[in-house]
């Protein structure tokens, strides 16, 4: 079973972050650049939070928000769920769905490594599952159990 660092790999994405004081229009630039919904903010060099596209939503409807002005800082989420690298997939996939998040930091040796959003964990679930799925279908033949009864529709064999 695949484990956070493995869908990380996969992914082939680095961590997108961007500095505190940057203003909220700033973020949403580099996030429309990168194709991602969320990013992580850095304070002093270190990830200090995460702002994603449900923020804006929230703020955006207050009138003293500007986004060419409102300082993402001040607008992040400080709560950061985070994971090991070593998380397996169905655990990712009970964090995600538990905890009502849509993304989780990865940490591997005390350094964070990536994140990852419930779309990236939601893919390696349905590709592992499609792979099962093919494993099976693979080792298991009806070849032998044609006659034996059971309501499937038998095949006619191709005359020869």
């Amino acid at each position: 079973m695949k484990n956070a660092e493995d869908i990380l790999n996969d992914k082939q994405k680095g961590m997108v972050t961007v500095s505190s004081g940057h203003t909220v229009l700033d973020a949403i630039r580099i996030m429309n650049a990168a194709n991602i919904g969320a990013i992580l903010v850095e304070e002093k060099g270190e990830i200090a939070g995460i702002w994603t596209e449900r923020d804006l939503l929230h703020h955006v409807g207050e009138p003293e928000f500007d986004p060419a002005t409102a300082k993402i800082g001040d607008h992040m989420n400080r709560k950061i769920h985070k994971a090991p690298g070593d998380t397996p997939l169905i655990k990712l996939e009970e964090m995600l769905l538990g905890l009502f998040v849509r993304h989780i930091l990865i940490e591997k040796d005390n350094r964070n490594i990536g994140l990852l959003s419930i779309g990236d964990v939601l893919r390696a679930s349905l590709l592992e599952k499609d792979l099962t799925i093919k494993e099976l279908n693979s080792i298991a033949s009806w070849e032998y159990y044609e006659n034996w009864g059971w309501g499937r529709k038998q095949t006619k064999k191709p005359q020869a």
